[in-house]
């Protein structure tokens, strides 16, 4: 018998001083049995981190991630149907990220955890030909206190500004900084 998602709700308040970005977003999200709750947060993140300003040239979307080999995370097609951005979260192969290069206008990968920077050490040199790739790192702490907040139902109030992420749920506070690794902010 095969396990099921585990559906997970979200609001997020999101007020990116970066971006001049200010809005509301309610989301549904399916933690894979296979996926940690720390995982799943990463991807929440990362969709607040790249929301754009609006759907004129398309939404981002979560896509399937783990459950198919040939989606992102996280996704953003124009109205045509044109990839224009694709978010990983992880720590995908060079193989995968070769492949969403030649697919998407760009590529956004966010790992984290305690073995990211061992993979980054084994992997940037072979991604250097790809131009349209920024790499991030949550820091591992930061990561796991980001898991603590997982709830089945969250409200997020975030406030984005010179690259940090204050993020309130509840009465928790969390400050989040990802280093960028490559690529452009």
């Amino acid at each position: 018998m095969a396990l099921k998602s585990t559906i997970y709700k979200a609001t997020l308040q999101i007020a990116d001083m970066d971006r001049q970005l200010y809005a509301d977003h309610a989301l549904t999200l399916a933690l894979h049995p296979s996926e940690t709750e720390e995982r799943l947060l990463v991807r929440l993140l990362a969709f607040a981190l790249n929301v754009p300003h609006d759907t004129d040239r398309g939404a981002l979307q979560f896509a399937r991630g783990l459950s198919d080999a040939d989606e992102p995370d996280l996704w953003q097609h124009d109205l045509s149907g044109q990839l224009l951005h694709w978010i990983e979260v992880g720590q995908p192969d060079e193989r995968r990220l070769s492949k969403a290069h030649a697919r998407a206008e760009r590529v956004t990968i966010y790992c984290f955890g305690s073995a990211a920077e061992v993979w980054w050490n084994g992997i940037r040199n072979k991604l250097t030909r790809l131009d349209k790739l920024s790499v991030w790192q949550i820091p591992a702490a930061q990561a796991q206190a980001l898991a603590k907040l997982a709830a089945r139902s969250m409200q997020w109030q975030l406030s984005i500004q010179d690259g940090q992420v204050w993020l309130s749920s509840g009465g928790d506070t969390l400050e989040i900084t990802p280093q960028r690794l490559m690529g452009t902010a």
